[in-house]
């Protein structure tokens, strides 16, 4: 049972690592310390829901979903094709500058920022085949109790990784919100978002 623990662990961890769009969303935020923590709690619980759902064999009929997977596609690409460009506009503003404006305990713009969490997250094809299908797949040739287990890991992986990951953004904050390295940021946040969006097209175009 602890060896189905230990796999759950690790392949959950190897799946999640890949800095993505969610990823660099939790980064921006912590650099920004705008409710960074509120955004690792909501990409944690999401990915404790998914790989939960998946563990419990919905994987399969999520993967022969054609519609739920071109609508994800197409609307995730478009969405991360447009945060991409903002982040492409801030590289070259004059005078850009990252601050500390919100703070964790603020209220400013929490709506926007929830939803722009789960959009990160419910609009990435990638998060329903990492976790709902491949876990899911995976934690299906366990028996009940093992599967327990492993489907335990596999989210203790994602709360250490989506927590780990805020805390050691706002470590090197006082960096990022330097000039210079303000833009370093939006520039890989641009590079990063246009990558996973022109992945995402490709791969519906090559069907």
């Amino acid at each position: 049972m602890w060896l189905a623990g230990l796999q759950g662990f690790a392949i959950g961890g190897s799946l999640i690592i890949a800095i993505g769009g969610q990823n660099a969303y939790v980064i921006q935020q912590g650099v920004k310390g705008q409710r960074v923590f509120l955004v690792a709690t909501i990409c944690f619980l999401s990915d404790a829901l998914l790989i939960s759902v998946g563990s419990a064999g919905v994987g399969t009929l999520i993967a022969q979903n054609a519609t739920l997977r071109q609508v994800a596609a197409w609307g995730g690409a478009l969405f991360l094709a447009v945060y991409g460009a903002r982040s492409a506009y801030a590289v070259f503003r004059p005078n850009l500058q990252i601050s500390d404006s919100d703070g964790e305990g603020g209220n400013g713009n929490l709506k926007r920022i929830v939803i722009t969490t789960l959009a990160f997250t419910y609009l990435n094809p990638h998060v329903y085949l990492d976790t709902v299908v491949l876990v899911g797949g995976i934690a299906a040739q366990y028996e009940y109790t093992p599967r327990l287990f492993f489907t335990a890991g596999a989210v203790l992986a994602s709360l250490l990784w989506f927590y780990g990951l805020a805390i050691s953004a706002r470590q090197v904050a006082p960096f990022f919100r330097t000039q210079f390295g303000a833009r370093v940021l939006e520039g890989v946040i641009w590079l990063v978002m246009w990558t996973v969006a022109g992945s995402l097209i490709l791969g519906e175009l090559s069907k």
